[in-house]
């Protein structure tokens, strides 16, 4: 009877041994073919980035082309021109601007990765100042009020984080209410100030403009959605697209709170030290 418990159960053990051996098998297979598709995903997005910024680089050549031609059409040759004429030539300029707009847009979305400097220290303080600057004019006519509060340092890429404040005030001052003041806030806090984890600070850009309805939230971060006609707003539709990619770069996310009417709050979520001053890919 005992020599039949044991044989019985190993058996058992040799079934279990099986079983296991087969699931670890099962499970390095499943662990390979992802690491392989994670590795094509990469590669492909590294290529189409690489594709949209030689597309973009070469189509700039044609179109200054198109650009000078129309320029001179209307300076040399309007009065030959019909007033049919006129407008073909004023749709074309118009229709140029537009896709000028886009070309650069595409680069500078490509470049966030292909074209990335080592990270340095940066004064938020400094760069917020220099964008605030570089949009005086249109503060100005929007009769927008700006309040911003002392911002840290951080390790970044200072061209790409210029190019992240740049965009969002920006949108600030397009998306705004006709009927009210504007009014921008520029703050921040520190997420976490645990010596054992990772320092985050999340930067804040609120604005009491037209706002958006919460559920849209994923889909203005990606490439060409609009929530908007052009006609109503201009824009490429790219914008906080390359304010998401910059926020990955350096290992950090992006984010808003929203609703119509209501204005927006934009929080992008930022490391304040990096622990390899290479960018990440």
């Amino acid at each position: 009877m005992l020599v039949i418990i044991v044989g019985y159960a190993q058996a058992v053990l040799i079934r279990q041994e099986k079983a296991k051996q087969e699931a670890e098998a099962k499970l390095a297979e499943e662990s390979e073919a992802l690491a392989r598709s994670n590795e094509a995903l990469l590669r492909s997005n590294k290529e189409l980035e690489q594709f949209a910024y030689v597309a973009s680089h070469d189509l700039q050549e044609p179109l200054r082309k198109i650009e000078a031609f129309g320029d001179r059409l209307q300076t040399k040759c309007r009065d030959d021109l019909s007033d049919r004429g006129k407008d073909y030539v004023d749709r074309m300029q118009k229709a140029a601007g537009r896709m000028r707009q886009l070309v650069q847009n595409l680069l500078a979305f490509s470049r966030v990765t292909s074209k990335s400097q080592p990270f340095t220290e940066v004064d938020l303080n400094e760069v917020v100042g220099s964008v605030l600057d570089d949009l005086e004019i249109r503060i100005q006519e929007t009769e927008a009020q700006v309040e911003v509060t002392a911002l840290p340092t951080i390790d970044a890429e200072p061209m790409q984080i210029r190019q992240l404040f740049q965009n969002l005030i920006s949108n600030a001052l397009k998306f705004r209410q006709p009927d009210q003041p504007l009014c921008i806030t520029i703050g921040g806090q520190s997420v976490n100030e645990s010596t054992e984890t990772e320092s985050l600070y999340q930067i804040s850009v609120e604005d009491n403009g037209i706002g958006f309805e919460q559920k849209y939230t994923d889909r203005i971060f990606r490439v060409f959605q609009r929530l908007h006609s052009r006609n109503e707003y201009d824009g490429t539709g790219i914008g906080l697209a390359v304010c998401a990619k910059i926020a990955e770069h350096h290992g950090g996310t992006i984010t808003a709170e929203s609703s119509p009417g209501q204005g927006a709050t934009f929080f992008i979520t930022l490391p304040l030290t990096q622990t390899s001053m290479e960018p990440q890919s």
